[in-house]
């Protein structure tokens, strides 16, 4: 039983050992005792989770001010300075509550804190009423500058309206336009954004979206994903307190809306440990803007006030030194604010009279806390306003206009960039009130998202992107092939000027296309819709612009000119029409020039045969054929063999020219308008004849949901849908080949294609109308819109755009002359080359008969062999007294 007891004690002995062994330490001084107290309000993380190092190092800073302040013997009234430490959770009501208790037990004369700005904005007016300094370490919300509505307030922080020049300053050096801004929703988020908002509009820069953290949910309002992918920035500043900025960074990671697309700039460090070693490339180039102590940057400080400090730390509490290097900077702060407040209370009390030693603390007698009031209040605020002193953070001077120190502000721009254990945050860039941005030392080196030294352009690039592109089958813009492996395995294959201007586009712009073909029954207004609702990014295909479209989607540059053009049956062989060369006199006419001719011979022939030596020593019937060849020839604006000799004649000859030039001409005109009528045989001519009707318009086949039905409602049947419904172009072709449509209205591409390559028998009526264009499709306000269309204009440019239309357009198997033309075909003057033929064969004929004795010679010749070269001199020879006038004489 003894044995049991003492091993029981031994037991509890080594546990008490072991227990003092882990936890020996040198406590800091307690001086709560004393009548003269600060208090500080320092922010730690709430709900039991490990103690944050801002709280950790700014709480072994003040302590370790106050132990300095003792071992320099700065005391009040002969007793040296307490303190009152409350530990703040973000509750702005709970602080308040828990510092009314404490200022009412306790003579407070001065506050270090409060952290948070959404806390200082109602400790401030509460110290206000108590009459007692607030120096905050760490509220940087531009509304506390206003010395009008917190006149005990200060911060030896700089103000966020300060980080906005700077920020904004750093925007311009990398020719940056906008930005992306997240912000906690309390005093502190919503300062910086009305900041950052004011410096931009300075600076003519663009926030393109601001999103808030709700601090109460802990959450985005929104999602977080979709608000950073749709926006045509890819520059984020996050501002929020650390614990928060670690939950969105870990959101933005989930969401992959970090690295390498996105630049995040965030308002202070977060331990990068924190986050999976999976996300460390994506941390990579992310930048943090934060406030920092003069030395940091080369700028003078108290190096000895400083390294006494760190003495006093060290001493009391080493296990949380992390070294003079790691120091959060905001613990640096926190002492100079301390500091503040100790020279000031003990130069206030140091210039009262030493006769009245009570008089520099005084308090009312009440114990509320917001009765009681410290009665020296305005002595102490000029002591504050007036000091100036070299502090850890660099120099320290106030002035009464604001509640900013007036000097010592200083920033540093530090780079995550990769680490032999992970990443680190390393310096690359500072800024002073004095001098703008500059490297932070020679050799700094910026790593970019994406862990490149290139800066990014700051907007929205597609490279990486995945696009869901939407196609549709249509010749030759884009076919489907399927390919039978030898393994028996089916693949799809696309073909065509889309698929091709597709890969142009993605060789050009990087990004990854998800092709999607969509029903070959689908309408076009329903690929638009689709991308209203978000089913594609994009659609590439022979989607037409138009204005009703774009009310509700928007659409690239073109990519293919476009026009309406009409389609029909090819027409049947010409009838030929013998005697269409006389269709433009009527037979009365043809009768009358016909009679006038012989009125006209025979004046000639009365008049001039007594006078004239062409038409004596002739036979009655030689003279009136050579009246009737001179009025003949006249009418036809062919000079005759004579001229007429008389009076009387001429005046008959300038009666025929009259004549023959109307009649010529009226006859010329009419002659190339009827051969050109004669030479179109189509059912129709053009987009007139559809208007006209000369087409029913129910065998008028329009193609459902296209740009093409717009048209028609508009152009042709003033709203009325009495066209044969079409539901693709293919079903088109059938119907005009089965006789059901007799002409369709389609886009100039696909029926080009189709007339020369595959339906011969199909052809084109008149010319193209109502001049469009083909563009990719995609939502309003598509942040890629731009990259898209210079490329697209680049392709242009570079003649890629006609390649692509030569190689799927030209050539083809169909052969047929083009319609379009303006010359006369061969049958529309077949009558006029027959009667001519006619006539030749006459003249032959008369050219026998002529030298029909000639012939009888000949062939007696023949019939008593003897062969003779009959020729014109031979027969000139044999028969000189018969001549051409001779033998008419005879005749």
């Amino acid at each position: 039983m003894v044995s049991w007891w003492l091993f029981r004690y031994l037991w509890v002995y080594y546990i008490l050992g072991q227990f003092n062994v882990l936890y020996v330490k040198t406590d800091w001084p307690s001086v709560d005792t004393s009548n003269v107290q600060l208090l500080t309000l320092f922010y730690n993380a709430p709900n039991g989770s490990d103690p944050l190092v801002q709280y950790i190092h700014s709480m072994a800073m003040f302590k370790s001010a106050m132990i300095l302040a003792q071992r320099y013997n700065l005391t009040i009234q002969g007793q040296f300075i307490g303190w009152q430490s409350i530990t703040s959770t973000g509750d702005s009501m709970r602080t308040l509550g828990s510092t009314c208790d404490m200022t009412s037990k306790s003579n407070i004369v001065g506050i270090v804190g409060p952290s948070l700005s959404r806390e200082a904005q109602v400790i401030a007016p509460f110290a206000a009423i108590a009459g007692i300094p607030v120096i905050s370490h760490d509220s940087t919300s531009p509304a506390l500058s206003d010395r009008s509505a917190y006149p005990t307030f200060y911060r030896t922080v700089p103000a966020d309206d300060t980080a906005a020049l700077a920020i904004g300053q750093f925007f311009i050096r990398f020719n940056w336009t906008a930005c992306i801004v997240i912000y906690q929703n309390d005093a502190f988020g919503q300062g910086f954004a009305q900041a950052i908002s004011d410096v931009f509009d300075n600076y003519n820069l663009t926030i393109t979206e601001t999103i808030m953290f709700d601090i109460a949910t802990l959450s985005i309002r929104g999602d977080l994903k979709s608000l950073l992918i749709n926006n045509p920035t890819r520059i984020v500043l996050l501002w929020a307190q650390l614990d928060y900025a670690t939950l969105i960074l870990q959101s933005a990671l989930n969401s992959g809306v970090l690295g390498p697309s996105f630049t995040w700039i965030l308002s202070a460090d977060i331990e990068l440990s924190s986050f999976d070693p999976q996300w460390y490339p994506n941390l990579i180039g992310m930048f943090t803007v934060e406030a920092v102590v003069g030395n940091v940057i080369n700028a003078p400080i108290n190096t000895t006030l400083l390294n006494d400090a760190y003495d006093t730390w060290q001493m009391y509490e080493p296990e949380s030194f992390p070294g003079s290097a790691s120091v959060d900077y905001s613990a640096l702060f926190a002492f100079d604010a301390t500091w503040t407040l100790i020279q000031a209370l003990v130069q206030l009390c140091s210039s009262v009279s030493t006769n009245n030693s009570s008089s520099c603390i005084l308090f009312t007698n009440d114990t509320f806390c917001f009765d009681k009031t410290f009665l020296n209040t305005n002595n102490l605020l000029n002591i504050i306003n007036s000091n100036t002193f070299l502090g850890v953070s660099g120099p320290i001077q106030f002035s009464a206009g604001t509640t900013n120190r007036v000097n010592g502000t200083y920033f540093i721009l530090k780079n995550v960039q990769s680490a032999s254990n992970g990443t680190q945050y390393v310096p690359v860039m500072s800024w002073s009130n004095s001098q703008n941005w500059a490297l932070y030392t020679s050799t700094s080196v910026i790593l970019w998202p994406g862990n490149t030294v290139t800066p990014p352009n700051g907007i929205a690039a597609t490279s990486g992107v995945v696009f869901r592109i939407a196609i549709i089958e249509s010749e030759p813009f884009t076919m489907v092939t399927p390919i039978t492996d030898s393994s028996g395995n089916i693949t799809t294959t696309y073909t065509g000027y889309m698929p091709d201007l597709i890969n142009y586009l993605q060789a050009n712009m990087s990004f990854i296309p998800q092709i999607i073909l969509v029903p070959s029954n689908s309408t076009y207004d329903s690929l638009v819709y689709a991308v209203v609702n978000g089913m594609y990014d994009m659609v590439v295909a022979d989607l037409t612009v138009t204005s009703t479209r774009r009310e509700i989607v928007d659409f690239s540059a073109s990519i293919f000119d476009n026009s309406m053009r009409i389609i029909i049956r090819e027409a049947p062989n010409i009838n030929i029409d013998w005697l269409s060369f006389l269709k433009p006199f009527s037979r009365s006419l043809w009768l009358t020039i016909l009679g006038t001719v012989i009125y006209a011979s025979i004046l000639i022939f009365l008049i001039e045969r007594p006078y004239n030596e062409a038409l004596q020593d002739r036979s009655l019937i030689s003279a009136g054929t050579m009246s009737v060849w001179y009025s003949m020839t006249t009418i036809m604006k062919r000079g005759p063999d004579f001229n007429v000799t008389t009076a009387p004649g001429r005046l008959l000859a300038v009666g025929l020219y009259i004549l023959s030039l109307i009649l010529v001409a009226v006859y010329t005109a009419d002659l190339a308008s009827d051969l050109t009528i004669q030479r179109s045989q189509t059912v129709i001519n053009g987009i007139d004849d559809i208007k006209s009707g000369k087409v029913p318009f129910s065998r008028i086949g329009i193609l459902v949901g296209s740009a093409m039905e717009d048209y028609y409602l508009q152009e042709v049947s003033s709203g009325s849908r009495n066209f044969y419904a079409l539901t693709s172009i293919t079903e088109a072709y059938d119907k005009l080949l089965d006789g059901i449509i007799d002409a369709s209205i389609m886009d100039t591409g696909p029926v080009e294609y189709a007339t020369s390559h595959i339906y011969c028998n199909l052809t084109l009526a008149g010319a193209g109308f109502d001049p469009s264009a083909f563009g990719i499709v995609y939502k309003k306000d598509w942040i890629y819109a731009q990259e898209l269309d210079v490329n697209l204009l680049s392709l242009r440019e570079h003649g890629i755009l006609d390649t692509l239309r030569t190689k799927w357009f030209g050539g083809g198997g169909c052969s047929r002359i083009d319609d379009s033309g303006t010359a006369m075909t061969v049958e529309s003057l077949a009558g006029l080359f027959l009667i001519f033929a006619g006539i030749s064969i006459l003249s032959l004929l008369l050219f026998v008969w002529l030298k029909r004795s000639v012939i009888k010679d000949y062939f007696k010749s023949c019939k008593h062999r003897k062969i003779s070269v009959i020729t014109p001199a031979t027969i000139e020879e044999k028969y000189p007294e018969q001549t051409v006038a001779d033998q008419l004489e005879y005749l």
